[in-house]
């Protein structure tokens, strides 16, 4: 995502768009038509590089192409289609799935291409006259500080958190991270330029996404697995109770978009967001193994609405907030902080997740029975978090299994139960700060550097 923001700027928002959804295409591709596994992975490590250009161009072009209220509206529509395929992606994939076979997942790629190759001749071309060269010290230091961390932070529970080979990761990770700050603040046109977030709006709008990474999409990733596990859910019914909170990213952005045209404030919205996913989560802590359905749509539905709330608008005040020229470094490292910190979150909050219910297990062991052969809590935990407790008490019958199985289950719930109180804590101190941090005359310094358009689009 960095680099392709440096692209952006350097080669043109157009050119890369066009590079970027070339390689996606040729990608999904090659991911169609073959049988190899490896080159399978391969396939999708590019469509991954072409996606970044997609996305990180893309928002540029939006930033360079409309002003006033239909940039507001262009970045509206921009969070309903992330909307949409959050709560529409995983379904429509289950039933391309059982339609075609895995392959028609990837074909649905190319034909949403093709549908975007349509558009692009329309599409004008920009670009930063001052940008005239890539930062390699930056990306290579930057793209392995964050695959040691995720690969530490993901390892941690399995090999041990004192352990040397998660110690090593953690510290090698650190000094990269240190290294590229230190090449970012030497260069005279920094790739991800540190500055950037002196600016009030800029760095509000960076905790966003940080923010709900945490909030909303670790419960993207980690609730399907409570439900079908601890909850004894079937894979269809967990996906559609999901909904509940994918849902509202579909209408939020829409509704969020036309009341900030009418003059609401962008800094109310932002930082209720916050709040609203907040109390969501302080309500999901309800949740156990014999929670009905019903009791899920309040919470569930709220936390939706705070992320649905933020969605495209706060890509607009990202992208708005520097000046025009800087869009490509603006959008590449917004979109670098919003995808980075939904990888770790969602690593982070899993091994939290992990390690207190093996504490649990662990405390509660000695009461039970333990299943043949000698699992330890770890691999019962292992196996409990990602949903498959009837698997962990495998050998066990009677009593002994039941008691087992109730063993696991609590100890599950209360992982997820730690988990919703620290994202209530993350939400809310969020939300204070952006509401700090949008104060009406940081508003005021930062906008007087932007053309009038744009001040007026985001301060309706």
């Amino acid at each position: 995502m960095l680099a392709c923001g440096s692209a952006a700027d350097i080669l043109g928002r157009k050119r890369l768009f066009v590079a970027g959804l070339t390689l996606f295409s040729l990608s999904s591709a090659v991911s169609v038509l073959t049988s190899d596994i490896i080159v399978l992975d391969a396939a999708r490590a590019l469509a991954g590089v072409g996606a970044a250009a997609v996305m990180t161009a893309g928002s540029a072009i939006l930033a360079t192409t409309f002003e006033g209220a239909a940039q507001a509206r262009a970045f509206a529509i921009l969070g309903s289609a992330a909307g949409a395929g959050l709560a529409l992606g995983p379904s429509t994939a289950g039933l391309l799935v059982d339609a075609f076979g895995w392959r028609g997942v990837f074909a649905s790629h190319l034909v949403v291409m093709v549908l975007v190759a349509v558009a692009v001749p329309m599409v004008r071309e920009s670009r930063n006259p001052a940008a005239i060269r890539f930062d390699w010290p930056g990306i290579a230091s930057f793209t392995l500080s964050l695959l040691l961390l995720m690969l530490g932070v993901l390892q941690g529970p399995q090999w041990g958190w004192s352990s040397a080979g998660t110690v090593l990761l953690l510290v090698a990770a650190a000094v990269l991270m240190a290294l590229f700050v230190v090449a970012e603040l030497r260069q005279a046109r920094p790739m991800f330029d540190l500055g950037l977030f002196g600016q009030p709006r800029f760095l509000a709008a960076s905790l966003v996404p940080l923010s709900l990474s945490f909030g909303f999409v670790c419960l993207v990733v980690l609730l399907p697995a409570y439900l079908t596990g601890a909850r004894g859910m079937s894979v269809g019914r967990a996906g559609d109770t999901m909904m509940l909170l994918t849902l509202p990213v579909l209408v939020v952005p829409l509704v969020v978009s036309n009341l900030v045209r009418r003059g609401l404030s962008t800094r109310l919205v932002l930082s209720l967001s916050m709040l609203v996913a907040a109390g969501g989560a302080a309500w999901l802590t309800v949740i156990d193994q014999d929670i009905a359905v019903v009791s899920l749509i309040g919470p569930l539905f709220l936390i939706g609405t705070g992320m649905g709330m933020t969605a495209g608008l706060v890509d607009g005040v990202a992208i708005t907030s520097v000046r025009p020229e800087q869009a490509g470094t603006a959008a590449g490292m917004f979109n670098t902080v919003r995808l980075a910190s939904e990888a770790v979150a969602i690593a982070a909050m899993g091994a939290l997740v992990l390690d207190v219910t093996r504490g649990r297990i662990s405390a509660g062991l000695p009461a039970t029975a333990v299943p043949p052969g000698g699992a330890d809590a770890a691999t019962i935990a292992n196996k409990a978090v990602s949903g498959n407790l009837t698997g962990a008490a495998d050998g066990l019958t009677g009593t002994a299994r039941a008691d087992f199985l109730d063993l696991l289950t609590r100890s599950y719930t209360h992982g997820i139960h730690v988990l919703l109180w620290l994202l209530v804590g993350i939400g809310a101190a969020t939300g204070v700060v952006l509401h700090l941090l949008l104060r009406p005359r940081e508003v005021g310094v930062t906008t007087t550097e932007q053309a009038e358009p744009v001040t007026v689009a985001v301060d309706a």
